[in-house]
């Protein structure tokens, strides 16, 4: 599946669910290959519209999950760039769903998806040196202190000697089978 998938399929939706109201000149699609969390994404900044599908999510599904999210985003741009509304997932993006997956096609629509999101490693691992607990984080937080020990000696209260420290996270030895 390639980037240049998606024009064909974006005109074809254009034309088949919205009447070639969405104007492609303002909106670009693409493939991301950082997006690991959501399978597609819909944003606007000034005149220009995005939509944006997840390579890592995407990619291992049947390719009705591709055009599934694409159609899902495209209905949040009808709503931003034609109706001009600003809402997520609102009343004019739930009646253009219901309208979409009660026309018959092979497409589901659906506000949430139950897609296998492939599990991202942490990048830090925070250690209390006070009770020598280490726990994985995906960025290093300033002035996070151990949860554990706040509650267990300081009543819950936040204390600067429960301070933890981030560290790099170690590479995976071979062979564990877990990481924590």
């Amino acid at each position: 599946m390639g980037v240049a998938f998606l024009p064909p399929l974006f005109h074809r939706y254009n034309r088949t669910f919205f009447a070639q109201a969405i104007p492609y000149d303002r909106l670009r699609l693409r493939w991301s290959r950082r997006m690991s969390r959501a399978a597609g994404s819909y944003r606007r900044r000034g005149d220009v519209a995005e939509i944006v599908l997840s390579l890592p999510v995407l990619s291992p599904l049947p390719a009705s999950a591709t055009r599934s999210t694409l159609v899902h985003e495209m209905i949040h741009a009808w709503v931003d760039l034609v109706l001009r509304q600003r809402e997520g997932h609102g009343p004019c993006f739930r009646a253009k769903m219901e309208d979409i997956n009660g026309q018959g096609t092979d497409l589901t629509i659906s506000i949430r998806h139950h897609f296998p999101v492939p599990p991202t490693p942490s990048s830090w691992q925070a250690r209390c040196d006070f009770c020598g607990t280490t726990t994985p984080y995906q960025r290093r937080v300033k002035g996070l202190a151990c949860r554990a020990c706040c509650g267990r000696f300081n009543g819950g209260r936040w204390d600067r000697r429960f301070l933890l420290r981030f560290e790099p996270r170690p590479s995976r030895v071979r062979g564990e089978a877990r990481w924590g």
